[in-house]
């Protein structure tokens, strides 16, 4: 097992030497729309031109679609329908703007005109969203999904804290689905990432805090390596009426149903080269060792309920730590059509922060997301209530969008409460709670390199709003700039 997840790890990110002529757009994925009595499990981006050919009837029970962004290539034909595979002629709404992009169907799955796109764990995000780029194959009663990325970054953080460096982030993600019956449906999911490597104190990011590199010392103006297991997880669905079922997921390394869909699994933050610095109020949770969720989905709505351990992550980052179940959420989502989706959740975190061990978190988060148009977008709001101790709150914005078939602008806009800037006891400012905002604009150009590889090259460029308390130690008017290449795995 461990070797099948390290050999999924490092196939992931594939770099050509040199680019190959490129396509004229880098088209996305677009699945058509399935027979009216088909349940619903998703829908997607991307829309191919209507044929005119009568397609086949939907199979009684597809197979649930996996979440994605655009692919880098497009296949010089359609490909063949696989033998259980639906081929509908169109695949979005009649109302729905046809995107600049095409995309292949994968074998066995059908495709609604409304629903959802899977995000991390068991979060939704938008069915326009699609789904999620990568190498879709068929062995037998198995559809396998391997997607993965390597985020070539440098970054100057400005200011007297700031630092600058650069470094590597990366995801590997293999998925397995397969029917167990004519009602019953098994998703098998593993995450990887190499982030232990870019050392135990992780990148600099101003302003960002959370976790710890040697277990005695709290991480400050910086992000925390990624653990090398993000996710070992199982899902089973059960259909108990048409469009809706009952599932039950979890595992010893998975998400629990609390805030939105993990950042690097939104479209809205698809070439963010930095972790938000909110991280910690949002999706902190998105690894936790010890997960059980289960809940009931339908075409439109979702609702769930977690228990997970709630200490996160410690500082030996290759290992997978001793699960528990200390820890409980609940969330709610909506997806009232193919274009948006809105969650609101709450949970008890018991014990998160290793340095604050009997400090626990009460944690409500609401958000909405919208993709559509080659625009993905999200707002969000959390409220970080330490129990002991005072409410924290956030706010999140997000924006992707892809203006031309190659050419993308993206933005974020944070604004946080803190109180963790300056951990010496002995600092006149320890303990005090300061409101920071960022303003963060960037670009980014996608190129393919072979059939089944591509890379987007860009920068982008932040600017804070902070008191005048701070100046001393983060200057009047810090400025970070970011460059970078992220190398993407998928068609």
């Amino acid at each position: 097992m461990i070797r099948l997840l390290f050999g999924a790890a490092l196939a992931a990110p594939a770099v050509a030497a040199h680019a190959q002529a490129t396509d004229p757009h880098m088209p996305g994925m677009a699945m058509p729309a399935p027979h009216p009595a088909a349940p619903l499990h998703h829908a997607v981006r991307r829309k191919p031109p209507v044929r005119k050919a009568t397609p086949p009837a939907a199979p009684a029970h597809p197979k649930p679609a996996m979440p994605t962004i655009p692919d880098m290539a497009t296949p010089a034909s359609p490909p063949a329908a696989m033998p259980g595979m639906a081929m509908p002629a169109q695949l979005a709404p009649a109302d729905t703007p046809a995107p600049p992009h095409d995309m292949a169907a994968m074998p066995g799955m059908v495709m609604a005109p409304t629903g959802y796109a899977e995000g991390s764990g068991t979060a939704r995000n938008p069915a326009a969203e699609g789904m999620m780029r990568g190498l879709h194959l068929a062995t037998g009663d198995w559809m396998v999904m391997l997607h993965g990325y390597a985020f070539a970054t440098y970054t100057d953080q400005g200011g007297p804290r700031g630092r600058d460096m650069g470094f590597v982030t990366s995801m590997a993600m293999l998925s397995a689905r397969h029917d167990l019956n004519s009602q019953t449906h098994l998703q098998l999911r593993t995450m990887l990432s190499l982030d232990p490597l870019i050392g135990p104190r992780g990148y600099p990011n101003l302003f960002a805090t959370g976790e710890t590199a040697n277990g005695r010392d709290p991480l400050i103006d910086r992000q925390h390596p990624h653990d090398l297991f993000m996710e070992l997880s199982a899902r089973i669905d059960r259909d108990v009426a048409p469009g809706t079922c009952l599932f039950l997921y979890g595992g010893p390394v998975a998400e629990p149903a609390l805030g939105p869909s993990a950042f690097m699994h939104r479209a809205s933050a698809e070439y963010q080269p930095l972790s938000p610095i909110t991280h910690h109020w949002f999706d902190s949770t998105h690894i936790s060792y010890g997960v059980v969720t289960a809940g009931i989905a339908a075409t439109h709505w979702q609702i769930e309920a977690s228990g997970f351990r709630g200490r996160e992550p410690d500082q030996h980052r290759w290992n997978i730590e001793t699960p528990g179940l200390d820890s409980w959420s609940i969330r709610a989502t909506w997806n009232p059509s193919a274009h948006w989706s809105a969650q609101v959740s709450h949970g008890h975190i018991t014990s998160p922060e290793q340095l604050e061990p009997f400090t626990n978190e009460a944690r409500t988060t609401a958000s909405v997301q919208y993709a559509g148009g080659g625009l993905s977008a999200l707002a969000a709001f959390s409220a970080k209530n330490k129990l002991p101790g005072r409410t924290l709150t956030a706010f999140l914005g997000e924006l992707n969008w892809d203006f031309a078939p190659r050419e993308t602008v993206f933005g974020r806009i944070e604004n946080v409460a803190n109180d963790e800037l300056f951990p010496d006891l002995l600092d006149p400012l320890h303990g005090a709670k300061y409101r920071i905002s960022l303003f963060e604009a960037g670009y980014a150009h996608r190129l393919r390199l072979t059939r089944d590889t591509g890379v987007a090259l860009g920068g982008a460029l932040g600017v804070y709003a902070k008191p005048g308390a701070l100046d001393a130690a983060y200057g009047r008017f810090p400025v970070s700039a970011s460059v970078f290449a992220k190398f993407m795995l998928g068609r």
